[in-house]
């Protein structure tokens, strides 16, 4: 298997390397040249349990041999679910849990694993790597936990200043560890991503630091987190298929399950959840990409006004048109606005339906929900069952599944104001107010530099 560019000037690489490169020299994000189809073995596939059916599936993908079945095996060790993921059901659907890994979250399903690939490439090559990554929440918790004191690599991650929750914060400050450096930046979430994105684009310095992605730029966790689509829509989808409903912020989750869908799963059709950052359902309902202001909400993992794999669905939309993504992207980087031609907006929504919920709706769910069955949803998952319900004739017979990618314990306060309960999990409990490791700086690029800059290199530790 090889992997191209979507903006095609990037020469294709194999597995190992896509993961190490992170974001492609020209700027795109990488993608395999074909998508392996597995119609023909979804009876074969079915049988499996989770971790040997995440084997078969990254195999077909250039991840193959006993290296990579040890490496599945470790990375999900520390799941509390023997399983990773667990169905529940609700009365109008069903709910895949997703956040039974060390953080509790989501993230962890492809972060645990993008640490222990890390781990193993850099092993086989000799290298290091300083990853850089940004958080609008939780994915920064879940990859300082996945390569913390991990041999020849470092971590610094940047997250806006005052704009994550009590929890996710101290998740990733109290980790004392020596290659991890927690950023609090002075600015937005779309802030700190473009920090990265702007410093990866400088290939000099990425080269002269060794500066790998640890965000969901990477191919490894977007093909990490397709496995759980194409379980889910075997496991509960035998009679029907299934619609994934995704609570969405940097379009890296949903985009996975696109894929699964791509390679034959039966999955008939996608529902984007957004919060009131309704940059993608916009996208979606009129094909204009148009920025907005950064709004800050309860769900704060979603508060993000340009999402960064968007640009991996424009590709296949597009045709596998390279030019046209980059004409797209830079229209929109430079404007804050791009759109669709016609005949392309006649094709958007065939795969994926955007539905905006605001504040009110998302509490009257969770309370909802938590009345009827007495399961307490977390903020972000309560705007995918809160959509679910919203467009729920529109799904005919297929069978929804609502993403579940936090634990409510995450989220007291907000949970307490809605229902009048503080949820709680051991891990959290665990997290005192001690010791923090943390840096403040400006949202300004120079500052950044000069931060990575302070430490030294990796190869002299």
């Amino acid at each position: 298997m090889r992997y191209v560019s979507t903006r095609t000037n990037t020469s294709p690489m194999d597995f190992g390397e896509a993961v190490l490169t992170g974001l492609a020299p020209d700027g795109g994000l990488l993608l395999p040249r074909s998508v392996p189809h597995i119609g023909s073995r979804l009876p074969d596939l079915q049988s499996l349990d989770y971790l040997e059916f995440c084997t078969q599936v990254l195999a077909d993908f250039g991840f193959a041999g006993e290296d990579a079945s040890l490496l599945i095996r470790r990375a999900y060790a520390s799941f509390d679910c023997k399983d990773v993921v667990r169905f529940e059901s609700l009365s109008h659907a069903y709910l895949m849990e997703l956040f039974h890994g060390p953080t509790l979250a989501f993230k962890d399903i492809a972060l645990q694993f993008l640490g222990h690939v890390f781990e193993w490439l850099l092993a086989r090559t000799g290298g290091v790597l300083n990853i850089l990554g940004a958080t609008s929440g939780d994915t920064g918790s879940a990859a300082i936990h996945a390569v913390k004191s991990r041999a020849r690599m470092r971590i610094f991650m940047l997250y806006p200043k005052g704009r994550v929750s009590r929890l996710q914060e101290r998740q990733m400050i109290s980790v004392d560890a020596a290659n991890v450096s927690c950023l609090s930046v002075d600015g937005s979430f779309d802030d700190c991503q473009a920090l990265v994105k702007t410093l990866f684009a400088d290939l000099t310095f990425k080269a002269a630091h060794q500066l790998g992605a640890v965000n969901s730029v990477n191919w490894a966790r977007i093909l990490a987190q397709t496995v759980y689509y194409g379980y889910a829509a075997l496991n509960l989808g035998r009679s029907n298929s299934i619609v994934p409903v995704v609570p969405t912020g940097n379009f890296g989750n949903i985009f996975s399950g696109y894929l699964a869908m791509r390679m034959g799963f039966p999955i008939s059709r996608l529902v984007l959840a957004t919060n009131e950052n309704d940059i993608l359902a916009r996208f979606f309902e009129t094909g204009v990409y148009k920025r907005g202001t950064v709004q800050y909400t309860e769900s704060p993992s979603m508060d993000i006004q340009s999402a960064s794999n968007l640009e991996r669905f424009l590709y296949y939309l597009f045709a596998e048109d390279g030019e046209r993504v980059t004409r797209f992207m830079k229209r929109f980087y430079e404007c804050g606005e791009a759109r669709l031609e016609p005949a392309e907006r006649d094709h958007l929504n065939d795969a994926i339906r955007g539905v905006r919920i605001n504040r009110e709706e998302m509490h009257a769910t969770i309370k909802a929900v938590h009345e009827q069955s007495g399961y307490v949803l977390d903020p972000h998952s309560a705007i995918g069952v809160a959509a679910a319900r919203k467009i729920g004739r529109e799904l005919g017979h297929a069978t929804p599944v609502c993403l579940a990618t936090a634990h409510p314990a995450k989220f007291p306060e907000t949970l307490h104001k809605i229902i009048g309960e503080w949820p709680r999990h051991p891990r959290l409990d665990a997290l005192v107010d001690g010791r923090a490791q943390v840096t403040e700086i400006p949202a300004e690029l120079g500052a950044l530099k000069a931060h990575i800059e302070g430490y030294p290199s990796l190869s002299d530790a």
